[in-house]
């Protein structure tokens, strides 16, 4: 893709996507026409992340979801997770929001699936952070991941440590930014990973579906 660009387009294309945004692809190449050739091939790979990760935090947060709501019904039996979840300031902000979002600001019925998919993917991969150790997850939340380490503040950890990096790469890929330079197989490896410790069927499908590794095979050679 691109080899029929000119020199005239080239260079109109150098102004356009600004020098500045193309600095780390021309780092990487010997030349604007295969900088614009990586930059290219980066817009697919950053897709494929997205995708990649999309699936991460649909499986995740409904993982998260569901233990949060087995755990409420064990405390207050007619209480919803959403009110009693104990959340840190930033947790309680993000979601008063999402609830805003779902009812349209008690517009319409509070409907609890669509708070679920307001909540940002930041907020369900904070919710792994050790600040819940003890509030969460030992009582809770590492019941969604099965599959994971046996000890339990091992699986935190490593739970802990997919999603940050998962969360990191998601926002450079949302943004536009450089991604060429990440280990993006090991990126794909731990989302993979991490579905599997929900459930297996969550890898294979990932794995079936997710386009990430065939745009790593064709990444244009340097």
């Amino acid at each position: 893709m691109g080899s029929n660009r000119g020199t005239t387009s080239t260079d109109a294309l150098r102004t356009l996507v600004t020098p500045s945004r193309l600095r780390s692809y021309v780092d990487a190449t010997p030349d604007l026409h295969s900088a614009l050739t990586l930059y290219e091939w980066n817009m697919r790979a950053s897709a494929s992340v997205m995708e990649l990760v999309g699936i991460v935090e649909v499986v995740t947060r409904n993982a998260l979801d569901r233990e949060l709501a087995t755990w409420a019904r064990r405390r207050h039996p007619d209480s919803t997770w959403l009110d009693q979840v104990p959340l840190d300031p930033q947790g309680r902000s993000d979601l008063v929001k999402a609830r805003g979002r779902a009812s349209r600001n008690g517009r319409r019925p509070e409907v609890h699936g669509r708070v679920v998919a307001e909540l940002t993917f930041g907020f369900w991969r904070y919710l792994v952070e050790s600040r819940y150790l003890t509030t969460l997850w030992i009582p809770a939340l590492h019941s969604a991941f099965p599959h994971g380490p046996h000890d339990l503040l091992t699986r935190q950890r490593e739970v802990r440590a997919r999603l940050q990096q998962l969360h990191f790469v998601r926002n450079r890929a949302a943004h536009h930014e450089p991604i060429h330079e990440r280990d993006l197989r090991r990126d794909h490896d731990d989302a993979i990973e991490l579905l599997g410790w929900i459930h297996p069927a969550a890898a294979e499908w990932a794995q079936d579906v997710a386009s990430l590794r065939a745009v790593l095979r064709a990444r244009p050679s340097a």
